[in-house]
């Protein structure tokens, strides 16, 4: 079965939709700002779709732009004077960024409570990465249990269900690990230094891939109704974007798939916007 992440966001949107209503009528609009540097398609792409889902859910997403030569100290003067923005509730700055830009910098200038990327040490905010592969799981669940809402029992099946997780790049695998473990749910990482990782994937009962490599995960190596997801993109020689997977491939051997696009993208963008709203609610009430 294909996954469609863009319905799974819809659905989330909805709900949004009423949050926003209510922090409406404290006349509160919440505000991601998002920095980005250089001219890079892709992060132009994402982050123009990051503006057009805050806009349609009543949100304010302001992009600032800046050119590749611009430094670490005037993006960090820029970020305090975000910080002490009271109409301003969340701050992202799009990656990758050019090399010379001291990224550690930039996360531990913002302010925690703005930081709606999780990546400040003291962000009370998850990667929406994670979140997103972990709110597809689910979906899964519920699907496979006749369940309408997400309960115990989903935690302890994530916790029997035999998970590889492929990749544990700093912006994928790793911080899709670490919540997993908050979870107590212990997957399988397969990396450069494992061995025999093809018994891992064999094995498997759900294999997410964060690589960002054609082919990564082989049709020969999964097992009938395994369920897959990519993390993991990669731009094709026909400029397309693709998964870690072919999905003609491994569409009648996986029992769940995502597929790229629009697989873990949408619901990444709309977790993205779910802890922008959290960030302004608790900042209402501060």
């Amino acid at each position: 079965m294909r996954l469609d992440g863009t319905d799974i966001a819809a659905n989330l949107y909805t709900e949004f939709k009423q949050r926003i209503v209510e922090l409406k009528k404290k006349n509160i609009i919440p505000h991601l700002v998002v920095i980005i540097v250089g001219e890079s398609p892709a992060s132009v792409a994402y982050v123009t779709l990051k503006q057009k889902k805050g806009e349609e859910i009543g949100a304010r997403v302001t992009i600032l732009k800046y050119k590749t030569d611009v430094t670490t100290e005037e993006l960090i003067e820029k970020i305090k004077l975000l910080n002490i923005d009271p109409f301003v509730h969340g701050i992202l700055v799009q990656r990758p960024l050019p090399d010379h830009i001291d990224i550690a910098k930039l996360e531990m200038t913002t302010d925690p409570q703005k930081d709606i990327d999780g990546f400040h040490p003291d962000s009370p905010f998850t990667l929406p990465l994670p979140l997103a592969v972990v709110k597809i799981l689910e979906e899964i669940y519920i699907s496979n249990s006749k369940s309408e809402t997400r309960n115990p029992d989903f935690v302890s099946w994530l916790k029997a269900e035999n998970i590889v997780l492929i990749g544990k790049g700093p912006t994928g695998g790793g911080p899709v690990l670490k919540y997993l473990k908050t979870l107590n749910v212990k997957p399988h990482l397969i990396d450069s230094k494992t061995k025999s990782p093809e018994k891992l994937m064999k094995q498997a009962d759900i294999i997410i891939s964060a690589v960002g490599r054609k082919n990564t995960v082989k049709p020969e190596l999964l097992k009938k109704g395994v369920i897959l997801i990519s993390v993991g993109i990669n731009r094709g020689e026909n400029k397309k974007l693709h998964g870690d997977y072919e999905e003609d491939a491994i569409k009648d051997i996986a029992s769940c798939y995502t597929p790229t696009p629009g697989g873990v993208g949408p619901v990444n963008v709309a977790m993205l916007m779910s802890n922008l709203l959290t960030a302004a609610e608790k900042q209402a009430l501060s």
